[in-house]
């Protein structure tokens, strides 16, 4: 269940996920054999920091945590504090000072050095390797636990589901205003359009990828991850990759819409070969199916003569996660990971012509289920159309 904290006015999980949490932490660091956890963020990117501390990574913070001294969170900027503060509950939050790892280096020989005479230490996050000196000079041996951690985000807890559902939920609002889009909107302004309709609920753009190009001589395949100034004109085909979040757990779809016209032929018959693999991987979509499996049902696109450049399936909520099933030949990974009941993952056949700069994206979030799969969605599936009235509504419950 979703909380508020009495003064905050921010959501928070309850301290039973909280504890859960630490337990994982703690088992992980028992297996690796080491007393105290180091978990880096900067630049507003490290999921494992909030999962920690509540507290989202802005420009940089630190977390030195273990199961005896609890969690210290070393956060920049000095003006970022009264925020975490507010944020990460029941954390020791500090300034960190000049260097961040000069600080955490100082507060590591504080600590006891753990079993024996080890100064084992686990890291999680994109530590630099500039600070590897620091933390050396420090007698600290690092373990890197990333793919432990990584792997504890896998299945996801009732709460983290309740926050998912709302990052869900914003990420259709998004993609349903598409519907104000009109003939001579840059990209740039598509992103102010999309991201507008989930700030005002408290949601945040974990991304908005757009592609846009004519239909009849397509020269963009895929998303960009920048935006261009090319302007919507009739006739084109806009593409698009949404993802809008509830505080670190977004959703995502993916939806193609052509611009006050009906496809082409060639549009047609690419998205039709997606939805059919979309259906393909969906159904496969279950407790036990493995990458493997996933890869096969996708093979469809390639008999009908088209590709991928894209990764077909890839596990999502708390980053990018296995299984990564990849499209287009590429080598396959994570054939290891096993479907359980918990996962969420993103299943998108963005389906692209082998010889020409043709594309078209559709997908979308769904959940690993004890009996199978739940759409998490409620956006329409199909291949859209803008400047044709009210976009569709999926009226079904909201779960």
């Amino acid at each position: 269940m979703t909380t508020v904290a009495t003064g905050t006015g921010y959501p928070r999980f309850s301290e039973h996920e909280m504890a859960r949490r630490r337990s994982v932490a703690a088992d992980i660091l028992a297996s690796a054999d080491v007393a105290d956890l180091l978990v880096y963020g900067a630049d507003r990117a490290g999921a494992t920091v909030q999962w920690l501390t509540q507290w989202p990574v802005t420009r940089e913070a630190a977390v030195l945590w273990s199961p005896v001294e609890g969690s210290v969170l070393f956060v920049q900027f000095a003006n970022h504090l009264d925020n975490a503060r507010a944020l990460a509950g029941g954390v020791d939050v500090r300034w960190g000072g000049s260097s961040t790892f000069e600080t955490v280096a100082e507060e590591v020989g504080r600590r006891p050095a753990g079993r024996g005479s080890n100064r084992r230490v686990g890291i999680v996050g994109p530590v630099p390797a500039s600070a590897m000196p620091t933390l050396l000079a420090a007698g600290v041996e690092p373990v890197f636990l990333d793919a432990a951690f990584r792997r504890a985000r896998f299945v996801k807890s009732a709460e983290e589901l309740d926050w998912l559902r709302r990052g869900v939920a914003l990420t259709d609002a998004t993609v349903r205003a598409l519907a104000g889009a009109r003939v001579g909107m840059t990209e740039s302004a598509l992103g102010a359009l999309v991201d507008a309709a989930s700030a005002g609920e408290g949601g945040t753009t974990h991304i908005h990828y757009f592609a846009v190009t004519s239909m009849t001589e397509p020269s963009v395949r895929v998303p960009a991850q920048w935006p261009s100034d090319r302007r919507l004109a009739q006739g084109d085909v806009l593409a698009c990759e949404i993802s809008a979040s509830w505080w670190g757990y977004p959703g995502q779809l993916l939806r193609t819409f052509t611009v006050e016209s009906e496809p082409t032929p060639r549009y047609a018959a690419l998205h039709e070969v997606a939805t059919a693999a979309f259906d393909a991987v969906l159904a496969c979509v279950r407790p036990g199916a493995t990458g493997a499996d996933l890869a096969a049902a996708a093979r469809l696109i390639e008999e009908a003569g088209f590709t991928t450049c894209d990764d077909i399936v890839h596990g999502y909520g708390g980053g990018y996660l296995p299984p990564v099933v990849p499209g287009g030949g590429r080598p396959p990974q994570h054939d290891d990971v096993v479907l359980e009941p918990g996962m969420a993952v993103v299943v998108q056949p963005n389906v692209v012509t082998p010889a020409s700069s043709a594309g078209v994206q559709t997908g979308e979030l769904v959940l690993v289920t004890e009996d199978g799969h739940e759409r998490l969605h409620r956006y329409p599936r199909g291949l859209g159309r803008l400047g044709a009235g009210p976009e569709p509504r999926d009226d079904r419950p909201v779960a």
